[in-house]
């Protein structure tokens, strides 16, 4: 017996639904795709690696400009630190009370020469003090600030003193045995200031500048006459830090 086929009534076309919205937005939503994370971590750590090169690379082309322009100054100029030397001390009077306060009163000629032919030093105010060999402080003071031309010495004149200044007992108790002595007190001479050296248009930043003079000797006053020390063996060192990489023009 054979079996029938009945067609549909719509024509044999298959019938069509409406997509459901899920279907909708699945179709809609791109798709994503993860970047790889070591791929975005390589790129800036490479960056970062250029950049750094960059740096070092600047920084030694700064380096040798700034050597090759103190190479070329040093030789333009023969650059030769300033020099001290004591001219004269006279000492009024040195008391040292009971109570270890000191009271003392010196007169300190200087000379300061600049050895340069091309550079001009510019002083700032130069502190004095006079120190005994323990380094006890005696007296202080100060020099103005003073321009140095080339090729010239100047003289340098200061009253140097001390008023009531306390002592340690036992700095005290030395300074006494040393004054009671008639061998004289040994004493230093210690300078500090800043110096700025110009060169025509180029000029340095204030740099310090540390001069000690060692070998006077003097001995107390007999009343009110000042007794003048000996200066035969002095000897004064400069100790100066110049810092070429601060040069400036202007």
């Amino acid at each position: 017996m054979t079996d029938r086929v009945h067609p549909s009534a719509n024509g044999g076309k298959t019938a069509t639904f409406p997509a459901t919205k899920s279907q909708l937005y699945g179709a809609t939503r791109p798709s994503y795709c993860p970047q790889p994370y070591h791929q975005r971590r390589s790129s800036s750590r490479g960056w970062c690696c250029s950049l750094c090169l960059c740096l070092i690379l600047i920084l030694l082309f700064l380096l040798l400009l700034i050597g090759g322009a103190g190479t070329v100054a040093y030789f333009l100029y023969h650059p030769q630190r300033p020099s001290f030397s004591v001219t004269s001390l006279k000492l009024s009077y040195l008391k040292l009370t009971s109570s270890s306060t000191l009271n003392s009163k010196f007169e300190l000629k200087l000379s300061a020469t600049n050895p340069n032919n091309k550079i001009v030093f510019s002083y700032d105010p130069t502190s004095v003090s006079i120190l005994s060999n323990e380094d006890i402080d005696i007296a202080h003071g100060t020099i103005p600030s003073f321009r140095h031309s080339q090729r010239n010495i100047t003289i340098l004149k200061v009253s140097i003193a001390s008023s009531e200044e306390s002592v340690e007992s036992d700095a005290a108790m030395r300074l006494k045995g040393i004054m009671k002595s008639n061998s004289g007190l040994a004493l230093k001479v210690k300078l500090e200031t800043k110096v700025q050296a110009n060169m025509g248009v180029l000029h340095t930043p204030s740099v310090p500048v540390t001069a000690f003079c060692d070998g006077v000797a003097v001995t107390l006053p007999d009343g009110d006459k000042p007794a003048t020390a000996s200066i035969a063996n002095t000897e004064c060192n400069v100790d100066v830090r110049f810092k070429i990489w601060k040069w400036t023009v202007g």
